[in-house]
């Protein structure tokens, strides 16, 4: 037997393990870093009695922000306005509650603000009520919007009649 031969074999092996585990260790690697999962900008907001005494048609105040995760998205409490701060598509959830003490017709509708202007379609068109005593509705709607930096966003009531909005929430995640 020739001990040189095998001791040449020993280190070829040692070496072509050592490569595969350094190979295995950076396929692993890779993998972890291209499965990270990065954080959600996620707003959710909310509004309670006492926050929209405004009759009829306004701006919907948010006294709590429940959820802010990230920076893409910002609220100040008791304002009707997010600020959008990086631009992308953005999936908006809404739910507006609005009463009306006594009987008679009873409707309001709610449509998303961008920058102050409306953006019809989002108008989301509640139905008429007639000579219902209990005059109370909630609607609710989800909506998908390219919107940039620097844009505002606000959720409105619409109403030619005295509708008070006692609740509301709006949830709101960058979804690209």
């Amino acid at each position: 037997m020739n001990c040189k031969y095998e001791t040449i074999d020993i280190l070829k092996c040692i070496g072509i393990c050592i490569s595969l585990m350094i190979l295995i260790i950076f396929v692993i690697v890779i993998i972890v870093i291209s499965n990270t999962n990065e954080e959600k900008d996620i707003l959710t907001t909310i509004a309670v009695e006492g926050d929209n005494t405004q009759l009829g048609t306004t701006t919907i105040r948010f006294s709590q922000n429940d959820i802010v995760v990230g920076n893409a998205l910002t609220h100040e409490e008791g304002s009707d306005t997010i600020a959008i701060n990086e631009e992308g598509i953005y999936q908006i959830s809404y739910q507006l509650f609005g009463i009306k003490e006594g009987a008679g017709s009873f409707n309001f509708n709610a449509v998303l603000l961008v920058n102050d202007a409306s953006v019809d379609t989002t108008f989301n068109d509640g139905p008429v009520l007639e000579d219902i005593v209990n005059n109370r509705l909630t609607l609710t709607s989800t909506v998908i919007l390219r919107l940039n930096a620097g844009d505002t966003l606000k959720l409105a009531g619409v109403s030619i009649e005295d509708i008070t909005y006692e609740k509301a929430r709006m949830d709101i995640e960058k979804i690209d």
